[in-house]
């Protein structure tokens, strides 16, 4: 199950509404994962004072967990390109402006379904 965050101090006005289902597409797409497993949450400017490279233009913070799928270079710099150029495109932000956080992990560090999904002991 991939977890996408983005926060962003890109003026709520100029944010399209359906963002949150379009970056669970996005993700859906980049990381080779069904979109039913994805789960996308945006931050928007309300919540979030931020500064990148000492300026506080707007800009994105965009990161992503999931298992299998961000675990090596290789993986990521494809990733990164296509995460960039979908809020670039999104957000109107140039890629010096966008930052993201690729975080690995294994199938027993979420839930849900009360972990129906994870093996049970004895089953592995």
């Amino acid at each position: 199950m991939p977890f996408v965050e983005l926060e962003t101090n890109v003026p709520a006005a100029q944010l399209p509404r359906d963002l949150p289902a379009r970056l669970s597409a996005a993700a859906a797409a980049i990381l080779g994962k069904p979109e039913e497993r994805v789960a996308a949450t945006v931050k928007g400017e309300l919540e979030l004072a931020l500064a990148m490279g000492g300026s506080a233009a707007p800009g994105a913070l965009l990161s992503v967990w999931a298992v299998g799928a961000v675990g090596s270079a290789e993986q990521n710099r494809t990733h990164s390109a296509r995460f960039a150029e979908f809020l670039g495109r999104e957000l109107g932000l140039g890629a010096d402006r966008i930052l993201i956080r690729f975080h690995p992990l294994e199938p027993w560090q979420q839930a849900s379904e009360i972990m129906s999904h994870i093996p049970q002991p004895g089953n592995i």
